[in-house]
């Protein structure tokens, strides 16, 4: 019987190396964790001090979601076809199509 070589396949990848935590990820997260309204003082000084760490200050006023600037500067052609699928939409109660009608009008559509 001819010995078979086994070096083209694969190994199980052991089950901590499979769940590693990639840096990348790990810092996304802790920034994720400051910029969120809703999570505590505490676990916001936490995640800090991991990015603290990984040389990785973070800054959150600098953070670029959910800023005025950005609300302010809406497509309105992209705001008058929302409202209009909200308009056409099965889901949408009345009461929100009607606010959706006078918000359209107001917008001259």
């Amino acid at each position: 019987m001819a010995d078979f070589d086994e070096s083209d396949i694969p190994k199980e990848v052991p089950a901590s190396e499979d769940y590693a935590a990639e840096p990348e990820n790990v810092i996304r997260g802790h920034k994720a964790t400051i910029s969120n309204p809703r999570v505590s003082d505490q676990a916001k000084e936490r995640s800090r001090k991991v990015l603290e760490q990984y040389d990785e200050p973070y800054d959150e006023s600098s953070a670029s979601h959910g800023t005025t600037e950005q609300n302010q500067q809406k497509d309105p052609g992209n705001v008058a076809r929302g409202l209009k699928a909200s308009i056409s939409n099965p889901g949408v109660s009345e009461e929100a199509k009607e606010k959706a009608k006078e918000k359209l009008k107001g917008l001259g559509q």
